[in-house]
């Protein structure tokens, strides 16, 4: 997920660092619309993955990003997020469910929402201004994260990714073409590879 105000830090001790930043894959790919394959094994390949995942993230300026976004489907993401407070939240989620506040406790925010698989396009979705998301960290340990504000939208945004559901999916025809044409005007501004960096031209020539 983006996030057009806060972008997330770049480091961070509670996440898995050391790996590589991968292309981001767009909507329209068919490991974007389908639900991920379930964690079953929590091994060395999955760290390097997750490892990926957080150096993409970072190096896209974004708050979260779920393994169908560097193409792999397994069902996986991870997060470094601000809550209504301003406060950072930072996790790996294997295998997310989300609870939502039902009845009175109900209310919704309908603040701008992005996607780093739609780069550099926003647009208003209501959500639940509070979520809360259980799954497994990376050794298979049960882990559960919370909170309000941005922190709430990102946990039901990566959650979605894995269920196969990208925000498009929960706009009205009209914001959709909006967010569509939004799109188009920066298509140029993000390649094919990006956030890849680009490799240094050598030195001299030959």
């Amino acid at each position: 997920m983006s996030d057009p105000a806060t972008p997330a830090p770049p480091a961070s001790p509670g996440l898995p660092s050391g790996g590589s930043v991968r292309p981001i894959t767009r909507w329209g790919e068919p490991v974007m619309h389908r639900k991920q394959e379930p964690i079953e094994t929590f091994d060395d390949d999955l760290a390097a993955l997750v490892a990926d995942m957080v150096a993409t993230m970072y190096a896209a300026d974004g708050v979260g990003l779920a393994a169908c976004q560097i193409g792999v489907d397994r069902s996986v993401f991870v997060f470094d997020c601000p809550d209504e407070s301003g406060r950072h939240h930072q996790g790996v989620v294997c295998n997310p469910e989300v609870y939502l506040p039902e009845g009175k406790n109900r209310k919704l925010d309908d603040g701008d929402e992005g996607c780093l698989s739609l780069p550099g396009a926003f647009v208003s979705c209501a959500r639940p201004s509070y979520a809360r998301v259980v799954g497994q960290g990376l050794d298979g340990s049960e882990v559960s994260y919370s909170g309000d504000g941005l922190l709430a939208r990102c946990l039901q945004h990566e959650t979605d990714h894995c269920n196969g559901t990208v925000f498009g999916d929960r706009l009205n025809k009209r914001t959709r073409k909006r967010l569509f044409k939004v799109a188009d005007a920066v298509e140029s501004d993000y390649p094919a590879d990006w956030p890849v960096p680009l490799e240094p031209e050598p030195e001299g020539g030959s």
